[in-house]
């Protein structure tokens, strides 16, 4: 049975293909992919249990975080414009690692 072209199927390949854009070609690109992904959401996770601890105010704590996923939608925009295509898949990735720490630290602590 042949898949009809609407617009969910379209949808759908076009996330699928987003999101997995960062993770084929060689070697390098995945692996910096992958470790990019990783160094985010440890570095993300890390900062905010610190500041948790150091400052207890979530609302600061999320600011800070939101504010570093501004600096890198803002950076990716510059790197863009020079084609870098290795620093295109760094920020993406770290974004996407540090927005998956904030959503999983929001459900720890039961936000």
């Amino acid at each position: 049975m042949k898949i009809q072209r609407t617009n969910y199927n379209s949808f759908i390949k076009r996330i699928f293909s987003s999101f997995t854009q960062s993770f084929i070609g060689s070697w390098r690109s995945r692996s910096i992919g992958i470790l990019s992904l990783l160094i985010g959401y440890y570095l993300s996770s890390t900062i905010s249990a610190y500041f948790l601890v150091e400052m207890e105010q979530r609302v600061y704590v999320v600011l800070i975080l939101f504010l570093l996923l501004e600096i890198a939608v803002r950076s990716r925009k510059f790197f863009y414009s020079n084609a870098k295509f290795y620093a295109l898949i760094i920020i993406d990735n770290l974004r996407i690692g540090t927005f998956y720490a904030i959503v999983l630290e929001a459900f720890k602590l039961g936000s």
